[in-house]
């Protein structure tokens, strides 16, 4: 096999390297296989198995295509979006990870074209986006390579920014492309979205996504986000506005095709469409207040609730495509009216997390924007009538759906995490606070921050009473001196003075006393 021949050339260069060169001609050897895997794919006739109008062939999927398809989930879905973040924090780790990950990439690139069982009609989605998905993952090794080496005189003073900006880029596409592998993956493997079906699909694992991505880049403001916010002058609110204005126009003259009767939702999607583009537009007006400074608003929430009314509502043909959509709207109904009270009552219209702190409720819109994402990709026609024919009901289909939002909401949150303490590392004296706040009675191990914020509470009382009584006594000396000045009572102002300067220096009359001993 060409793939073969490669390889064995690919090892002759490794052990013709060798030395200090070890890790690039290992990553040389990673560029040598994966060429060969994106170029040299053979069905070997093997659309001879497949029914005609079929996608694919009646055979269940064997052990191999299982691995490949886990295999592949874990480096695309989760090393190499790790990856990008030790990248981005400039990690030790980011190297040995990229290098382990491409190598499992490769491996399971292998298994792709070895397995047997169900074979699939050529051509499909899958294996023509893993071509140059293969391809930039080449590129992206390369210009790692090329980092890698230090290359910083002559020439190459001036290529190695244009490449570094370039593999960050590159790095930064890279969970996007994967994300989208993995759906193309989980439609062939069904033999899903062909024909008729296409649009369909492509609205649902299009809209999904980007109901997904819109809760990512809400975390992402919300943790570490809002210095870049500060810096551009605007609201958040404007960023969500003009998307919601651009998908509205898109959505507006797409959903219906020209020339031909409005059927079935149409109508729906169309005004749905219209409502997005002329909210967008309000909200991008209120997204700055009447001075001219950034404003936040509710049109974002807003738009959110109706449209998850308007799905909430929508009609179906079977019973449980119906109580999925319904879900689905209510999801949504809860990430906008959750996103509503977020501004107007927790952040109270200043930016999120302006004090440092994010609130528990900040992330409930983002979480039930997940699941919303989640239950839209899982409501498509074919996989109605899958769940359906498979006997599962519509109550446990929603609660694997929301598993899957829960599990991709707690992914994004530690990647986040994990750059957000790498670019703000907690100080001494911080750490000392949580570790004392951990021994504590009233701290995370023995108690709640409520106990702690009333015992500060209670503290703060009584430090105002004490200073509020010392303000009383020293008003009262005061006064006591002013009618020693003025002659009044002056044995009993003497009286006064000698008490006073028993307990110390600290009182007016005392001050006064000394004062006048010195001078004579």
């Amino acid at each position: 096999m060409a793939t073969g021949r490669i390889l064995k050339s690919g090892f002759a260069a490794t052990r013709v390297m060798g030395g200090k060169s070890g890790p690039i001609s290992l990553l040389m050897l990673l560029q040598l296989g994966l060429a060969s895997m994106a170029f040299g794919h053979d069905d070997h006739n093997r659309n001879m198995a497949i029914p005609e109008g079929q996608t694919i062939s009646a055979e269940p999927v064997d052990t191999t295509l299982y691995i490949h398809i886990f295999l592949n989930m874990f480096v695309y879905g989760v090393m190499f979006p790790l990856g990008m973040v030790l990248g981005m924090i400039k990690s030790r780790f980011h190297v040995p990870l990229q290098i382990v990950a491409a190598l499992l990439a490769l491996l399971g690139a292998i298994l792709g074209h070895s397995h047997g069982g169900r074979e699939f009609v050529e051509g499909n989605a899958h294996a023509v986006f893993a071509t140059p998905l293969q391809l930039l993952l080449i590129v992206q090794i390369t210009f790692g390579l090329y980092l890698k080496m230090h290359l910083e005189r002559g020439i190459n003073g001036r290529i190695r920014p244009v490449v570094r900006v370039l593999h960050s880029f590159l790095g930064k596409a890279f969970p996007v492309l994967s994300w989208t592998q993995m759906l193309l993956g989980g439609i062939t493997a069904l033999g899903f979205c062909q024909g008729d079906h296409v649009g369909q699909c492509a609205a649902h694992f299009t809209m999904g996504s980007v109901f997904i991505a819109y809760g990512t880049i809400l975390a992402i403001f919300l943790v570490c986000g809002q210095a870049w916010l500060a810096r551009t002058g605007r609201s958040q609110e404007f960023f969500d506005s003009a998307v919601i204005a651009a998908w509205g126009c898109m959505t507006t003259f797409t959903e219906q095709s020209w020339g031909t009767d409005w059927v079935k939702n149409d109508w729906q999607h169309t005004t749905m469409g219209v409502i997005w583009w002329c909210a967008g537009l309000v909200g991008l007006w209120l997204s700055k207040d009447r001075d001219g400074r950034p404003a936040r608003n509710l049109i974002p929430g807003g738009v959110l609730l109706v449209t998850g009314w308007a799905f909430s509502a929508h009609p179906q043909e079977l019973v449980i495509s119906e109580k999925t959509h319904q879900m689905f709207g209510y999801s949504l109904m809860a990430a906008g009216l959750s996103r509503i009270v977020e501004i107007a009552f927790v952040c109270k219209d200043r930016p999120a997390g302006e004090n440092g702190k994010v609130s528990s409720w900040q992330y409930v819109p983002i979480y039930m924007l997940f699941a919303s994402g989640f239950l839209f990709m899982g409501a498509t026609e074919e996989q109605m009538d899958l769940v359906a024919l498979g006997g599962m009901d519509h109550v446990s289909y929603i609660l694997v759906m929301y598993s899957m939002a829960l599990l991709t909401f707690l992914f994004a949150n530690m990647l986040i995490t994990v750059y957000y303490r790498a670019q703000n590392p907690p100080s001494a004296e911080q750490e000392g606070r949580n570790e004392a706040y951990n021994n504590v009675p009233g701290g995370r191990m023995g108690g709640t921050s409520m106990d702690s914020r009333r015992a500060r509470d209670v503290e703060e009382f009584e430090l105002d009473e004490l200073v509020s009584d010392d303000d009383d006594e020293d008003d009262e000396a005061n006064d006591e001196t002013r009618r020693l000045v003025g002659g009044r009572g002056k044995e009993n102002g003497n009286a006064r003075v000698s008490t006073s300067d028993e307990d110390g220096i600290g009182s007016p009359s005392t001050l006064g006393k000394n004062e006048d001993g010195r001078i004579r």
